[in-house]
């Protein structure tokens, strides 16, 4: 499983005019090429009479997935500079449709790519790019002498509380980033004197939104 990569937060959309053209551009996150697809058919219904309705996607861990589709501009000039836009972000699981309305005056090749490109960095902004941490899921469990000292310790600290249980002894669960996994059990060691257990329960992604 992966630790760390960046996406979208979710759903966006924007739209700029460039020479009288309208650029509507549509993102959302896709983790399957079928949810891509669905994105992208969903889109085009929306706008039947678009001129255009351009659309690329990269999915998968290792971006096994990449498509372009220029959908009728000419080859190379849309779909294709929509991706690099995704690449250069280093964006995983995306999806991205930008709709065009021609407005009666030719961009040129070089136009369209930057058209489609700057159309496409708006839209990733309208949706936000974050960054997801593969984050550990720690069970700490403590006699309840320990809980008060324990307790503010972790708040105070740069992991994150996320319930207590009490049972017959108090069972405690952090969100600790997979890397430091080691440090953060060492560092409850000493702060019980020994005295906790502590055991990786499950694992799970924590997403940060990264500031444009």
């Amino acid at each position: 499983m992966r630790n760390d990569y960046k996406t979208v937060k979710g759903y966006g959309e924007s739209e700029i005019v460039l020479s009288k053209s309208r650029f509507i551009t549509y993102v959302d996150r896709a983790e399957t090429e079928e949810e891509a697809l669905n994105f992208i058919n969903k889109i085009k219904k929306m706008h039947p009479n678009a001129t255009h309705n351009c659309s690329c996607y990269m999915i998968g861990e290792h971006d096994n997935i990449q498509k372009a589709n220029d959908d009728g501009e000419p080859s190379g000039t849309a779909g294709v500079p929509m991706l690099e836009v995704l690449k250069k972000q280093g964006l995983k699981d995306t999806v991205v449709v930008v709709t065009r309305y021609f407005g009666g005056i030719k961009l040129g090749g070089g136009g369209l790519i930057r058209a489609y490109g700057k159309a496409t960095t708006e839209g990733i902004s309208a949706a936000q790019v974050v960054e997801r941490k593969l984050h550990h899921i720690m069970k700490v469990s403590i006699d309840y002498t320990w809980l008060g000292k324990v307790e503010n310790e972790i708040r105070s600290s740069s992991y994150t509380l996320q319930e207590i249980q009490y049972a017959e002894d108090v069972e405690v669960f952090v969100n600790v980033l997979k890397a430091e996994e080691e440090a953060f059990v060492q560092w409850i060691t000493e702060l019980t004197n020994g005295q906790a257990k502590v055991d990786c329960v499950d694992q799970q992604f924590v997403e940060f939104v990264i500031s444009k």
